[in-house]
């Protein structure tokens, strides 16, 4: 009985060491990237502090 463990143990081992110690090799991926610019679009100063015309006020009749 113990010769067939070790022979199952040996097979095992013999299995294992065959599936390890791959080489992979490093493949270096550039990635480029695109960056769009959004043209800026600049509004008309606006004077907060300036009265407004009254339009609808009643003008003196000539």
């Amino acid at each position: 009985m113990k010769k067939v463990f070790a022979i199952f143990a040996i097979a095992g081992l013999i299995a294992t060491a065959s599936c390890g110690n791959k080489t992979t090799e490093e493949t270096t991926v550039e990635e480029t990237v695109v960056v769009e610019e959004t043209p800026v679009v600049e509004t008309p100063a606006v004077d907060t502090t300036a009265v407004a015309a009254d339009t609808t006020a009643a003008t003196p009749a000539q």
